[in-house]
């Protein structure tokens, strides 16, 4: 990291200060639950996580999100879908900039090239290629579904 630039985690941090002091209670509550997040693994872990560990549970967080959005949704209670729609954005905020439908295949292109892929068994390779370069950059939901159309197409079963 260069002098100067600060970690996902302190950038985390600094905006919870500046939401205490704007007095935004919905976005510091929602900003100390990531750091809850953060921290509860450090904790667990014994360790100090790093922009990509912090950013893979950002991305978690999110899937939990969606999940939790859909089911109230479909219960019909607005309410807390808007809540964990809000939840969603502000997350969101801390991830790098999502990927395009054409990076995404592209990037799914080059990992069956490059994983030696012969049948659609050869998911788990591809999946773990991608993933370290589309997480929270992406949904890895769809990424999946990608793959397993890309590979549906390429080895079509017998």
């Amino acid at each position: 990291m260069a002098s100067g630039e600060q970690s996902l985690k302190q950038r985390i941090e600094e905006d919870m200060k500046s939401a205490m002091r704007a007095k935004e209670k919905e976005r510091l509550g929602v900003i100390r639950l990531i750091l809850a997040a953060l921290k509860q693994r450090e904790v667990d872990e014994r360790i100090s996580l790093d922009d990509a560990q912090v950013l893979a549970i950002l991305d978690k967080m999110i899937k939990q999100r969606r999940d939790s959005f859909s089911q109230y949704e479909a219960a019909g209670r607005a309410e807390l879908a808007a809540q964990e729609a809000f939840e969603i954005g502000l997350i969101q905020e801390y991830l790098p900039a999502q990927l395009s439908e054409a990076e995404i295949d592209a990037l799914i292109d080059e990992a069956v090239a490059t994983s030696g892929a012969a049948s659609a068994k050869d998911m788990g390779k591809i999946m773990a290629a991608l993933k370290p370069r589309v997480q929270g950059r992406a949904d890895m939901g769809v990424v999946g579904a990608k793959i397993k159309t890309r590979l549906a197409a390429l080895f079509p079963s017998v």
